[in-house]
């Protein structure tokens, strides 16, 4: 059976959390919390130095377990029995950052792991030189309820013009992305809730996972999200159609005629149908415009930056944690 790691990204409020307990769900999978571990430990990964010196493991594991905005406490896992096994594992950083998902499947008596976090949509570049074997899952839904629901959204400052990027981006990464059919699946939220069995059916298959009936009730372990998160509120409830276009009734008319002169080709092309809305004014898609050519500046920059570091790495990256991964990495068995 499988060991791959499953990471479900998405533009955020896309269903992922949905999704995420959907897999939790599974005799075989964890799925945890949302964390802010894997791509900061990534990104400073010189500053741990090579992880193949047990003092430097030990630094790594500190951080991820007392750090303060690493979320660590939200899975349960004890901290100093992960300090101690990090320093005794692989030295390697994606065998450190794996182990906390690895100890949080354990909690569950689960045999395999994964992790949700809409933005790593942004750094699948990070994922996969962590997990090169990862499988990644991609959860769509209409471009127009992610804006209406992150307007909402308590802890979304951005205007709608940033709304409606974040869709776009998402959609533009998925659809330029170059992994083997097997490390990439593509499903819209609308479909899972339509028809939980069949497109669970065929994500399992995807996964190399046998399909579960306990999936199609999430709502079932959603005690794994931690309480204070209260905009997943619907996730302690039975699946349901009800949100879907929802938008029609939370966006006024201007803001449709701005997602759906920005994303019109992107939604008809997955299959979402257009009002016909009144094209935007200059003024709105011009916002829109520098909000997008900001964050796309952005983008670039954390890709030249990443570039660069990978000609001088501080030790091994990928992680060592399974049979799979040490074969892919040429570690002898």
């Amino acid at each position: 059976m499988s060991e791959r790691p499953i990471f479900v990204v998405g533009c955020p409020r896309s269903g992922t959390t949905m999704l995420q307990l959907m897999l939790h769900a599974h005799p075989r999978v964890a799925v945890p919390p949302e964390t802010r571990i894997l791509v900061q430990a990534y990104r400073d990964r010189r500053q741990w130095g090579d992880l193949r010196r047990p003092k430097n493991r030990r630094a790594l594991a500190r951080w991820i377990a007392k750090g303060p905005r690493t979320q660590f406490e939200d899975l349960g896992v004890d901290r100093d029995e992960f300090i101690r096994r990090a320093v005794a594992g692989p030295g390697s950083l994606g065998s450190v950052v794996g182990l906390v998902y690895a100890m949080f499947a354990e909690r569950h008596g689960k045999i395999r792991w994964g992790d949700k976090r809409p933005p790593y949509i942004r750094h699948l570049d990070a994922v996969l030189a962590m997990f090169p074997d990862a499988q990644i899952v991609h959860l769509i839904r209409d471009g127009r309820d992610c804006v209406a629901s992150l307007k909402e959204m308590p802890w979304f400052k951005g205007d709608i013009s940033e709304a409606v990027y974040r869709w776009a981006e998402a959609i533009d990464i998925g659809r330029g992305h170059k992994l083997p059919p097997d490390s990439y699946y593509e499903l819209r939220y609308e479909d899972l809730c339509a028809d939980p069995t069949g497109t669970l059916t065929g994500l399992c298959t995807f996964i190399g996972e046998d399909y579960d009936p306990a999936m199609r009730e999430p709502y079932r372990v959603a005690d794994v999200v931690p309480a204070h998160k209260e905009w997943h509120v619907n996730t302690r409830q039975a699946v349901t159609t009800t949100r879907a276009g929802s938008w029609s009734s939370r966006l006024e008319p201007a803001e449709v005629s701005l997602c759906e002169t920005v994303l019109g080709s992107r939604l008809t092309a997955y299959g979402y149908e257009l009002t016909g809305a009144p094209r935007a004014p200059r003024r709105d898609l011009t916002a829109y415009e520098k909000t997008a050519s900001s964050w796309r500046r952005e983008l670039r920059r954390t890709a030249l930056v990443e570039r660069i570091n990978r000609f001088r790495e501080p030790g091994p990256v990928a992680a060592l944690l399974t049979n799979t991964q040490r074969e892919l990495a040429g570690v002898p068995k």
